[in-house]
């Protein structure tokens, strides 16, 4: 029997092969980063905390962040103390970043991924609002738009909370919003809110 040729590929032919040990890369244009063999997507993640020492809880989620899987941490905010919002008046103000993280993990993996660190930081939810050692917001996956009961994108109060754009605009100075626009155009509408700041996690204890 004669020798079955497989037709070559042309060398102008993308591959569309995943590489080794990765997913392939995509073609989306934007928000999107090579990292290694594979293509990573760059997300915002909000982080506050009002108890048991809010700067300590804040660098350790940074660190933790950081050690996650397929995941790099890009770049980190200053802290803002910033006063509580909802819940009860009594509470201590709160101390918020944001971190950018260049990952391959899809949103919601992601999502489960900052919801386990607050869990080992005894995040507790029993109460809307609450005083809380840890709190992890995915603010925004790239240019992913996502509605659903678990998880929205972007973060729906991104734009209306000065305590959230203003760490976000200090690690992303042109970001844009998906569905609404430039993050920076929002800034005057938090003027009357309490955000200051007050140095990086390591400088303000």
């Amino acid at each position: 029997m004669p020798a079955v040729r497989r037709p070559q590929r042309d060398a102008t032919e993308p591959d569309a092969r995943p590489p080794e040990g990765g997913l392939a890369p995509s073609r989306r244009k934007g928000a999107q980063r090579q990292v290694g063999p594979v293509t990573a997507t760059r997300a915002h993640i909000g982080v506050g905390s009002n108890l048991a020492d809010p700067a300590r809880q804040i660098e350790a989620a940074f660190s933790e962040l950081a050690a996650l899987p397929n995941t790099r941490l890009a770049a980190v905010s200053s802290l803002y103390r910033t006063a509580p919002v909802g819940g009860s008046a009594h509470q201590p103000d709160y101390l918020n970043a944001v971190a950018a993280l260049d990952t391959t993990l899809p949103p919601r993996q992601l999502l489960a991924a900052l919801q386990a660190i607050e869990r080992r930081h005894r995040r507790r939810r029993a109460v809307v609002n609450a005083p809380r050692t840890l709190d992890l917001d995915l603010l925004l996956y790239g240019a992913h738009l996502r509605t659903g009961r678990e998880l929205l994108l972007p973060h729906p109060r991104l734009h209306v909370r000065g305590f959230v754009l203003k760490p976000l605009l200090e690690v992303a100075p042109e970001v844009v919003i998906p569905g609404r626009g430039r993050g920076r155009k929002f800034l005057p509408r938090c003027r009357t809110q309490r955000v200051t700041r007050i140095g990086t996690a390591s400088r303000s204890r």
